[in-house]
């Protein structure tokens, strides 16, 4: 259930004259977003650092406004069409961004219609907009009224999901772009993968895959544990390449492009000798911070471009979890639906090739490869996986029985394959693509 959002409380009123208006951090770092995804193509989480009131709010005002940005793009389709019969000319993008804010709070957020109003009349005022505050005003008086009947009509999934990427997922098969759009709809559970012999926290589910799911905006900060290392955040399908790896203890592993670190944990828990290789420094900061919260004393972190290092000796095992569009992890980044394009596809792809390439010479004879992406795409994964073959790496297919609690994943060509439309009675789960090989 979506949590409501709440307004500030409003200050008493000078004789005479209209109250300013109140500061807001939660919808001013909302708008932020916003305009940094819509106007700007930047992702959340670069316009949310790029936003000077998220600098200075408290934890739960970034918290709070981060959701309510998501909530936005996750209904911005159908958002957009609710607003278009109301206004009788295209407003600046600055102003439709306000108004899908209060649409979202009327229509899926469960904020009363007075608050949803007069707040983001108060944001207009407050950015500038003043100009424009009439106009919110009376539109979302309509969309309090109206809206909940003009959604009745609506083909909302369809709506929430650019067409090109609709198009797209037509060839996962019959129904699954809807399928898709309904998990990508509602805000991802928190999965946590626990450390061998730890104890989950109270409150979760244990999944068949042997993660532990939590409701939607569990703090993991909250959950007993955390501190002492038990667990790391780790949505479930993102678990599977690593454990259909089946690193050995003692083996001579890399972790490709290893940021955030749940795969690297998950290979370091087995005994093995792990090297983590990130280039972004920033990212390569939270994997090290990850990994001393684990305390996980085997791995060797390598602030490095995995196209170009190489090992002392050949490596027996390698995880190559590619940068990618990551369209798979829509349910928990739904900016990556209105940032991505198909034409972003091509430099990926390239990328991705450089990256196979430098991890067949990496590994011994014998050696073995899993390569996975986070996407949705059939660029990024089965045309990828062909594109291994060609370069002289065997397939070595999942078998039904690695993944017998998960078989609807498996493709005919023994690849992995989920989506958001998956497990749709347990919370859904994230889009990955993986694909095993030998290095002959």
């Amino acid at each position: 259930m979506n949590t409501p959002v709440r307004a500030p409380r409003s200050p008493k009123r000078g004789k005479g004259r209209p109250a300013p208006p109140q500061p807001d951090p939660t919808r001013d770092i909302a708008f932020d977003i916003l305009c940094g995804v819509v106007e700007h193509r930047r992702m959340l989480e670069n316009s949310l650092s790029r936003s000077a009131e998220a600098h200075k709010a408290e934890p739960r005002d970034r918290a709070a406004a981060h959701r309510l940005a998501a909530a936005t793009l996750r209904h911005m389709g159908t958002l957009r069409t609710v607003l278009e019969p109301f206004l009788r000319k295209e407003p600046p993008e600055p102003v439709r961004v306000a108004l899908m804010i209060g649409c979202a709070q009327l229509l899926f957020l469960e904020t009363p219609p007075h608050a949803a109003v007069g707040t983001t009349v108060s944001l207009l005022r407050r950015r500038k907009l003043a100009p424009f505050a009439g106009l919110a005003n009376a539109v979302l008086r309509k969309v309090a009224a109206e809206g909940q009947n003009v959604l009745e009509g609506l083909d909302q999934a369809r709506l929430n999901i650019p067409a090109w990427l609709w198009s797209s997922w037509s060839v996962l098969g019959r129904g699954v772009p809807r399928a898709i759009a309904e998990g990508i709809s509602h805000e991802a559970p928190l999965d946590i993968t626990l450390r061998p012999g730890a104890t989950a926290p109270e409150g979760g589910i244990v999944l068949p895959n042997g993660s532990v799911r939590y409701p939607a905006g569990t703090r993991v900060v909250d959950l007993a544990g955390y501190e002492e290392g038990a667990f790391w955040v780790q949505d479930a399908a993102a678990t599977l390449p690593a454990h259909l790896l089946h690193v050995k203890k003692g083996e001579k592993v890399a972790d490709l492009c290893a940021a955030p670190g749940g795969k690297t944990a998950q290979l370091a828990v087995t005994g093995a000798q792990v090297a983590a290789i990130e280039n972004n420094p920033n990212r390569m900061a939270r994997l090290k911070e990850n990994l001393a919260r684990l305390g996980l004393a085997n791995v060797a972190t390598l602030q490095a471009d995995a196209g170009t290092w190489q090992p002392d000796t050949p490596l027996d095992a390698i995880l190559l979890d590619a940068p990618c569009s990551a369209t798979g992890t829509a349910r928990r980044h739904p900016d990556v639906l209105w940032v991505k394009r198909p034409r972003d596809l091509t430099t990926l792809t390239a990328g991705q090739d450089r990256l196979l390439e430098a991890a067949k010479n990496m590994l011994r004879p014998g050696g073995r490869l899993v390569y996975a992406v986070c996407s949705l795409q059939q660029e990024e994964g089965p045309d990828r996986a062909r594109a291994a073959e060609a370069m002289g790496l065997v397939p070595d297919p999942f078998t039904p029985e690695e993944l017998a609690f998960l078989p609807e994943a498996r493709t005919p060509e023994g690849w992995l394959r989920t989506h958001p439309g998956m497990w749709a009675d347990k919370g859904s789960m994230d889009g990955f693509f993986a694909a095993r090989f030998i290095r002959p």
